[in-house]
């Protein structure tokens, strides 16, 4: 009787570890793979929009957007038009005027012949810079960051002033461009010509 039941706890103690031993390590194999995709899973995806890291810019547009709503402009009138710049966190464009000649300066141009009917563009109206430290600059620079708007002075064709000019009721599409030199505080990245048209209902 003691020789089958001392038997049987050498078989238990024998087996039963190893068993346990396999299963444990199984387990915490699958413990640790369920943290770890728990901890690196986004709750709360598309919060942040991306952006280009320094070593993948190529073109201050990746890190410029450019957005023109439409206006409404009466014949014989004249209107101001939004040009709104949206600047990515950590990033900023030089102001105009920009602070040192060799800087390039934040502007916006249309270069339409005067007889094509659409409205004249005056002297754009850019906003107050910020005026902040960077570690290639000797002296605060006149930059803009995060959104900013431009405003450019549409004024109608006056009569006489074009051979084709547009009549009340006309939809018109104003081309503009908008350059831009994107800079970090380390340094400053190639500059972009980037085109878009402003919207222009004539009432």
């Amino acid at each position: 009787m003691s020789r089958t039941m001392g038997t049987r706890l050498s078989v238990a103690q024998t087996d039963l570890p190893a068993c346990f031993r396999e299963r444990f390590g199984t387990s915490l194999i699958c413990l640790l793979f369920l943290l770890f995709a728990g901890c690196t899973h986004n709750t709360n995806p598309g919060t942040t929009p991306p952006v280009a890291s320094p070593g993948e810019i190529s073109s201050s547009a990746q890190v410029v957007k450019v957005s023109t709503p439409p206006v409404s402009i009466p014949v014989n009138g004249s209107v101001d038009a939004n040009v709104m710049l949206s600047i990515s966190p950590g990033f900023h464009i030089n102001a105009n005027p920009a602070t040192f000649p060799y800087l390039i300066a934040t502007e916006v141009q249309h270069t339409v012949d005067p007889d094509s009917g659409l409205p004249f563009m005056g002297k754009p109206i850019y906003p107050p810079p910020v005026n902040k430290n960077f570690a290639f600059a000797e002296q605060p620079l006149a930059v803009y960051e995060g959104e900013i708007t431009i405003k450019l002075p549409l004024r109608s064709p006056r009569p006489g002033e074009c051979y084709n000019c547009y009549l009340q009721g006309a939809h018109l599409s104003f081309p503009i461009t908008t350059r831009v030199q994107a800079c970090d505080h380390d340094k400053c990245y190639p500059p972009a010509n980037i085109e878009n048209t402003i919207p222009i209902n004539v009432n």
